[in-house]
């Protein structure tokens, strides 16, 4: 019964722990809302609680008995009536806002935490992602130093020829950019579009020019030059002076029997590629 329990928390543990951002998150939209309508009822009931008070003291000045006398002339009703002041309405009424601020602290503190959480998981896969990278060039190195170049570039055509059989083309997903009409797919994110390999290969200078003036340049920056849409991954990644651009290309054959050219790059882009140049 006791192993059960702990195997239950356990479980429970670990759904929390992965799904906390999206926990922390909802937290943080529900406490918005819930902010806004409580401060709108403290509003109101502070509003009725003032107008009272100013009614009760308006009702005592009314009816007393008494006429302040102001050297030889009288005062009146209306020059004895008063308000309460800024401090004194503060005091009557700053417990109907205790629930609308405790709820802001919590949606405040919800949507910290989650940033800090998600930065956290962010920095993880980006370790991640340069070991892998790292692991990923140092493999094909030793593939070219065991093997040679034409027999690395032969297995990279072989993958590229697999790619482009198991994800035929569809005539809805080809691109068609710039004024080339020759069938091409990029095996980074497995997208068809049409371009020449002069044009991909302009790109190529285009990209290592801003490398050699600015010491970096993202992925976007090249689908941009040849007339694919960047996306959040190729936003994160490129290349710097350490790790410059050079796009392989690959001959094969659709499954559709068209010809078509596959690239790739030599050296993959990075993440945190602006910082690895310093």
């Amino acid at each position: 019964m006791v192993q059960r329990l702990i195997q239950h928390a356990n479980k429970a543990k670990f759904l929390l722990n992965e799904n906390s951002t999206t926990i922390l998150t909802a937290l943080g939209v529900g406490g918005t809302i819930s902010t806004a309508v409580l401060t709108g009822n403290a509003s109101f009931k502070a509003a009725e609680l003032i107008r009272r008070e100013e009614a009760k003291i308006d009702y005592e000045l009314e009816h007393t008995d008494e006429l302040v006398g102001h050297g030889s002339s009288p005062v009146t009703y209306n020059e004895l009536k008063i308000r309460l002041t800024k401090m004194d309405q503060v005091k009557l009424v700053w417990r109907q806002f205790l629930p609308a601020v405790a709820s802001g602290v919590l949606t405040i503190a919800s949507i910290i935490t989650a940033n800090k959480i998600s930065s956290k998981k962010i920095a993880a896969l980006a370790v991640a992602g340069g070991i892998s990278e790292r692991a990923l060039q140092e493999y094909k190195d030793k593939v070219v130093e065991k093997f040679g170049v034409t027999k690395s570039d032969a297995v990279r055509d072989e993958i590229a020829q697999d790619r482009v059989q198991n994800n035929p083309p569809d005539t809805r997903q080809v691109l068609v950019t710039g004024t080339g009409d020759v069938l091409c797919y990029d095996m980074l994110t497995g997208r068809y579009f049409t371009s020449t390999m002069e044009d991909i290969k302009r790109a190529e200078n285009k990209v290592n020019f801003e490398l050699n003036q600015y010491m970096s340049c993202s992925l976007s920056n090249f689908y941009e030059e040849i007339g694919l849409a960047p996306t959040t991954y190729t936003d994160s990644v490129g290349w710097n002076m350490q790790n410059m651009m050079e796009v392989k290309f690959s001959t094969v054959m659709s499954a559709d029997n068209r010809p078509c050219l596959a690239i790739d790059f030599s050296r993959p882009p990075i993440v945190d590629y602006d910082k690895h140049w310093d």
